[in-house]
Order: structure tokens, then sequence, then C-alpha cells
């Protein structure tokens, strides 16, 4: 390795325990260049070092970089070892100059590692999602922070539809009684309702929220929302929207609420045993957010009273969740690992825009704006919309 070379160290989950890589079920995945709002899919120079489709977020993957990163005579290290002093996070961290990790597996770069982090220029989220990073700390030690705005959006828009149907229809225990070879109608359906004439309503309206509201849309629902900055009047006529000044308003209002709001010292467990009583009987929470927007044991009480009818997602605090995490077993939950944002369709367009955000950065050119969330010591680009500092 030559003396200039500098280390990227880069987190993701790890192989499949079956070997990587895997059999794909599909040969190809469909070429999405732009987004809803009119935002291009990203591109990067050059073709991307992995064949879209493939798995490419766990550690054999790569995110496809190591030619490129290798080719300008730098050093990749990958590794899914983040937790404790001794992980090979830590001891690497040191001597690294950026740090790539995914929301799905994160590296949480506290107040304390960022101290400990002398040689770090850019920490980047190869997905969308930012808090595991101290914002703060990284703003004050001028860390550049970004991520991959927009890439999973519809994936995890996608994943909030397929659970507001699975919880409402009451699809996974039905589909427990078929696969264990039981015929019990009246049991699958005396937890089963439509939608259609429900109130929806998401805590949060950006990207995501926003993909989850029109593909809600045709379903029949009354819909609602809240968030710091309001909709376009256009975008709420077009989907006859209902606007809410704050989430106490809206939860009294929901049977179903989506919660799709970033992290940060604000938002954290806004929905606690108080808000839990705010709400109809047996509402449908669903969060494919983050974690800690929630208090852990109020779900647990919520669920097992029937305040809620059930909780699904796919974030847990902290990741990867313990084996005795209590919503791995508590009755009428959907909750999977952190999944919805990294499907293989996902993952083509999160690597090609992580190889775009390092070709930016070692080549000396501006970050596009959107996919900034620190930048010169304070939130920029997206981040200027979606975070606070404190």
């Amino acid at each position: 390795m030559r003396t200039s070379a500098r280390r990227v160290l880069c987190v993701l989950y790890p192989d499949p325990v079956a070997g990587y890589p895997p059999k794909y079920v599909r040969n190809a995945i469909p070429e999405i260049d732009v987004y809803a709002n009119g935002q291009t899919a990203p591109t990067p120079q050059g073709p991307p070092g992995f064949q879209p489709g493939q798995l490419v977020g766990c550690v054999s993957g790569e995110l496809g970089l190591r030619h490129y990163v290798e080719s300008l005579g730098h050093e990749l290290i990958v590794t899914s070892d983040v937790d404790g002093p001794d992980s090979v996070f830590d001891r690497y961290l040191p001597e690294a100059e950026v740090v790539i990790s995914q929301p799905f597996w994160p590296a949480y770069l506290t107040e304390e590692r960022i101290s400990r982090a002398k040689k770090l220029k850019l920490a980047l989220t190869a997905g969308v999602g930012s808090d595991h990073v101290d914002l703060g700390a990284a703003a004050q030690a001028g860390i550049t922070v970004a991520e991959v705005t927009g890439s999973n959006s519809v994936s995890v828009a996608e994943h909030v539809v397929m659970l507001v149907l699975a919880l409402v229809r009451n699809y996974l225990p039905s589909h427990a009684f078929s696969e264990l070879g039981g015929w019990n109608i009246a049991e699958c359906v005396e937890r089963s309702y439509d939608v259609e004439g429900m109130h929806f309503g998401t805590i949060g309206a950006g990207r995501i929220g926003l993909a989850v509201l029109r593909r809600l849309k045709p379903f029949g629902l009354h819909l609602h929302y809240t968030q710091r900055h309001r909709l376009d009047p256009a975008i709420e006529d077009e989907l006859a929207l209902t606007f809410h000044s704050d989430a106490e308003s809206l939860v009294r209002t929901a049977d179903i609420v989506n919660l799709q709001l970033p992290l940060y010292p604000s938002t954290e467990y806004l929905i606690n045993d108080a808000m839990f009583a705010k709400m109809k009987r047996g509402t449908y929470l669903i969060n494919t957010a983050r974690g800690k927007l929630v208090e852990r044991d109020a779900v647990v009480r919520a669920v097992q009273s029937g305040q809620i009818a059930a909780y699904a997602g796919d974030v847990w605090f902290p990741e990867p969740a313990p084996t005795g995490h209590p919503w791995r077993t508590m009755p009428f939950n959907g909750m999977t690992p952190h999944m919805s944002g990294t499907t293989l369709s996902a993952q083509a367009r999160y690597a090609a825009g992580t190889l775009e955000i390092l070709q930016c950065y070692f080549g000396g050119t501006p970050i596009r704006e959107e996919y900034l969330i620190v930048d010169g010591g304070r939130l920029a680009g997206t981040g200027s919309q979606s975070y606070q500092l404190t």
C-alpha cells in the first residue's frame, strides 16, 4: 500500500447464512432513471462494480466498491463487526478518512468515536437516514455527512403499504394457520377488516411518507398527515389530504398511524404511554422510520391491553436487536429485521449513489446538494430540511 493511500472503512450487514453469492430469483431489475419528485437516480462516472440486482449490501458484496477504491491506491476495509472496543470497526476507525455505513447495519458514530477519528472527513450513509451519526459532533469536527437521498424511498413506502394490508386483513396469523395445516376461518377473520373507509395518518410526509400516501389513495382511505413543512396545496387537493398541526391531533383521528419522520432529540420516544392513550382503541401502528421514535415497553403494553390492534415495522433500537427484545414475541406484531429499504432494487441505487459520492469526494468536485446532511460545520442540503442539531 502506498503511503498516500487513504482508508475507506465500510460497515455492511453479514452475508447470507447459506453463503455468498445467493441464487438469484430474477435475472434483472427494472431501470429507474428519475424519481417521482424529478430527482435523477445516481449517476456515477463509468459502470458500477456490480450487476444491478446483485446482493451488494452485505460484506462480500462490498457495494461493488473494491475495484474503484483500490484503483486510486486507497485501502478498503469492509466489516460487519461494529460492537465493542475490540471490534474491527473500532480498531480501524482512528486511521479512516471515509466511513461508509448502512442504516440497516449502522456503525454508530457517537461523539466519543468521532473524537478518536482524527482523520475522518466523510461519513457516508449507503441508503437514507443518518441519525446513527452524532450530527452535532460531526459538524463541530468539520466532517461532511452525506447519504443517498431518495435511493430507497419507494422501497420503504411499498413495505408500509404491505404492512397496512397485512395487519388490517390479519394476514400473518391466517398464513400461519394455513402453513400448519389448519382451516380456521373463523379465527382468521375475527380480526380481519377492510381498509376502505379507514383513516390513515402519517407523521412525516417527506419523500417516503408522501410516497405512502400516493400508493394508499386508490384504496379508498381518508388520508391525513402532519409535519413541520406543510405540503403544497396542489398535493393536498390531489390526494384529498387533511393536515394536522401536530401529532396529537392526528393520532386522535387515525385508525392507522404511520411513523415516517427523522429521529432527533425532540422526536425521541414521541410515541409513549401518553400518546397511546390518545389513540382510538384498536389503532394500528406502523414504524419503518426509527426504533427510538417509540418507547419500547409502551408498545408492548399497548398491544397487550388492546389499545392498539397491532404493531409492525422493521426498525429497532438498538440494531441489531437483541434476541430477547420483547417486540420479537409480543402478540399481533409484524416485525422484520431492518430490511424494508434494502431490497435488491434499492441496493442497485444506493450502491451506485455511494460510488457517485466517493467519486465527487476523491475527485474534489461538489457532492449533490440533495445528498448532503452536514457540510461546512452546519446542516446542509436535505439535512437542513430534515434534521435538527439539538
